[in-house]
Parts: C-alpha cells; sequence; structure tokens
C-alpha cells in the first residue's frame, strides 16, 4: 500500500509530494478528507479493499487557539499553518462542528480509531466524543492522558477516552507504563503501542506491545531502518509465537487482553 501510495501522489502531485516526514509518512498537497481519499485509492491499487482500515493521529493541540475554552466555546483553526494571505474564517470550527467533521470523515471513510482528536486541555469535546462514538470508533488519548497514570485515571472517571497510547519515553520509566497499561485495561480501554518522531533502531516497543498484550502498535510507515526494524521484530515474534500473538480484527479488546 505503501508504495503504492507512492506511485498515485507522484502521478497526482509530482516528485516532491513523495518527500517523507521524520515518521516515513508523505506530505503531499491536500487536506484531511483528499488525503484519505488517496489512501483508500491506494488500498485499492494494492488489492486489499475491504481487508484494511484507517487510523487518524490529528493532533488537534497544535491547531486549537489557545486563548479560546472547551466544547463549544473551543477554536479549532484549520488554517493554522497557511500563509496569512490564503487563511479563511470559514475554517475555524467551534468543538462541537469538529465533532460533526469527524462524523463525516468517519461515515465515508473505513476510520476505526482517532488520536487527539481534540486539544489536550479540552475535556468537554473528548468526553461528548467518546459518549457519541466511543462504541464503533477508538478514541485514544495521547496528548490527554501524557501515559500519565494521574491523567489516565481523571479521563477514565469523566469517560473522556476509550483507549491509551503508550509511550514508554514519555512517562520515563517501565513500572508507570505496565501501571498505566493495567489501569487503562481495568477500564475496559484499548491500548496502543507507540514510538516516537526521533525514533532509533532500537525494536524494544515491538516486544513491549507483544508482551503487554496490548493488541496494537505504532511505529511509522515501512520506508527507513528505524521503522522497519520494529516490523521485523513482530515478524520474529510472530515466527517464535505464532498466532497467538496478534489480534487481528478484535485489536481493540483481544481475548486475551486482562492476561
Amino acid at each position: 500500500m505503501y508504495h503504492n501510495l507512492a506511485k498515485i501522489l507522484k502521478k497526482k502531485f509530482g516528485g516532491d509530494a513523495t518527500l517523507i516526514g521524520d515518521e516515513g509518512g508523505f506530505a503531499p498537497p491536500c487536506d484531511c478528507r483528499s488525503g484519505l481519499e488517496l489512501v483508500v485509492e491506494a488500498i485499492k491499487a494494492a488489492g486489499y479493499e475491504g481487508k484494511c482500515t484507517v487510523g487518524l493521529d490529528v493532533a488537534a493541540s497544535e491547531f486549537k487557539v489557545k486563548e479560546s475554552g472547551q466544547g463549544a466555546d473551543a477554536v479549532y483553526d484549520l488554517g493554522m499553518w497557511e500563509a496569512a494571505a490564503d487563511k479563511e474564517d470559514s475554517q475555524k470550527l467551534s468543538g462541537p462542528a469538529l465533532m460533526d467533521f469527524y462524523g463525516g470523515l468517519i461515515k465515508d471513510f473505513p476510520v476505526v480509531t482517532i488520536e487527539d482528536a481534540f486539544d489536550e486541555d479540552d475535556w468537554e469535546s473528548w468526553q461528548s466524543m467518546t459518549a457519541n462514538i466511543g462504541k464503533d470508533v477508538q478514541v485514544v488519548g495521547d496528548d490527554l492522558t501524557v501515559t500519565n497514570p494521574v491523567k489516565i485515571k481523571r479521563a477514565i472517571e469523566e469517560k473522556s477516552c476509550n483507549a491509551l497510547l503508550l509511550k514508554l519515553n514519555q512517562i520515563g520509566s517501565v513500572t508507570e507504563a505496565i501501571q498505566a497499561v493495567k489501569d487503562a485495561k481495568a477500564a475496559g480501554w484499548g491500548v496502543m503501542t507507540s514510538h516516537r518522531s526521533g525514533e532509533t533502531e532500537d525494536t524494544y516497543i515491538a516486544d513491549l506491545a507483544v508482551g503487554l498484550c496490548t493488541g496494537q502498535i505504532k511505529t511509522g510507515a515501512p520506508c527507513r531502518s528505524e521503522r522497519t526494524a520494529k516490523y521485523n521484530q513482530l515478524l520474529r515474534i510472530e515466527e517464535e509465537l505464532g498466532d497467538v500473538a496478534y489480534a487481528g480484527k478484535d485489536f481493540r479488546t483481544p481475548p486475551w487482553m486482562n492476561q
């Protein structure tokens, strides 16, 4: 799919559209909806239509107007990174309007998981999203929870999300990371083990994902060695453990998640 996407982007936008970011992803000149259309086109071109689903990492804290409030009082500027002359107020959305935008994407594309859909301090919008779509789509807290048991506890109590993004170096110790996973699982959350942008070729998070039965891993595009190293380690683990190592379609709540 990755290589089919590169071919599609090069044909539509030229070679510059296939330059890669620090996680191996492409950055073509498109918005969220047209970007998803390109991903779905690549899935079809690779022959995996109906077998692949889509996850979003929105990083909404990056485009929320900081002085705005929560929920209906929040302002998210989808044009924040555009040149001042090209900006339009029509790209500014409230929390509920942004939620409606996500609803449209979920309806039109095979989206199954959304990370950081709202700002890290917009707890009201997080609660609303989890209540409205949490049964159908995984709502992942990263900036919201920062792998911190104290913040995870609040998110559980307030039903702000239904999945944890596990970043070992975000909390700083293996002990605290394991506690974060235990707390998340006890609440019925999914858990996604995650890389960081500035990765090395260390493969430890692949072992961590399987060892803690998280059922999910996020480690970037199959591009450079610091990314493919993790995938290769997962293949080695599968050779040793067999299919029992992986959750498949039950990634949110694998049958062995509480073991």
